[in-house]
């Protein structure tokens, strides 16, 4: 069955990917974008693929006018897709930035869920919340705290909602991806290189910047996001499905031992 679904964060990466993608399966699509300069190209794009189901339009999730205009239009399926990540040693991070990353990250999605699913409940509208999580949603690597931390947020926020708004037949997901390679995880790297200076921070700029290096060359650090592009068209519009929805399996398994050997995890 065709829905109307409304996408955050589609100006690139697995945004961008599954807008087009759900839009050829015959959904429509309302892909929304950060910034202005990102409209055009993606209007143009989609008019190349013949693809007039697929409206493009800016959100900006930091405009109150922006997110008040989406939650007055009409759609079945609201994908919290947008995000950005603040990356290095929580213990020295300026703070200014952890909070930022929580604004983006958590309340400013809640901000916009919040509207919509009122909305649907006045209206006594089915419709379903998906929100993109990640595999740092369940577990919490050096150097990428402050980021996991959000998803993590995330992750509780989801699991109330999936409570809350049940008996008002209102569906709650995650997608938790791995660390494909999108540009996303390898631009977040760069973040620290703002502010961690040689010269004040204990944690060294050559050792954080070797760390991450090490990570994304590693098959687990740089995965081929076709792969959950694919997943992401079929899960996003899906009537049933799984609450959490963690790709690959070899990451879902990974994340389940993480989790059992936590019980005793020693001090």
């Amino acid at each position: 069955m065709s829905k109307t679904v409304l996408i955050t964060g589609a100006g690139s990466g697995f945004g961008e990917a599954a807008a087009i993608g759900m839009a050829q399966n015959g959904h429509r699509i309302i892909a929304t974008v950060q910034v202005s300069p990102q409209v055009m190209p993606l209007r143009e794009k989609a008019k190349k693929l013949g693809l007039d189901n697929l409206r493009v339009e800016r959100l900006d999730l930091t405009d109150p006018y922006d997110i008040a205009q989406a939650q007055s239009w009409d759609f079945d399926v609201l994908w919290n897709n947008a995000g950005q990540g603040e990356a290095g040693p929580v213990w020295e991070i300026p703070i200014d930035l952890v909070r930022r990353n929580y604004e983006v990250n958590v309340f400013l999605p809640l901000v916009l869920t919040q509207g919509v699913v009122r909305k649907w409940v006045a209206e006594k509208k089915k419709g379903k919340v998906v929100f993109t999580s990640s595999m740092g949603g369940l577990f919490t690597p050096a150097n990428w705290g402050t980021y996991v931390s959000t998803k993590h947020a995330l992750e509780s926020i989801a699991e109330a909602l999936q409570q809350e708004l049940a008996p008002y037949d209102i569906k709650i997901q995650t997608i938790n991806p791995g660390a494909y390679y999108t540009g996303y995880n390898e631009t977040m790297a760069d973040n620290p290189f703002r502010w961690l200076d040689d010269s004040k921070n204990v944690t060294k700029r050559e050792a954080l910047r070797k760390g991450f290096d090490d990570f994304f060359a590693t098959p687990e650090g740089k995965m081929d996001p076709q792969e959950m592009i694919e997943r992401m068209i079929e899960i996003v519009p899906a009537d049933t499905g799984k609450f959490r929805n963690v790709v690959p399996k070899k990451i879902e398994d990974m994340l389940k031992a993480h989790q059992l050997a936590a019980w005793e995890n020693q001090i």
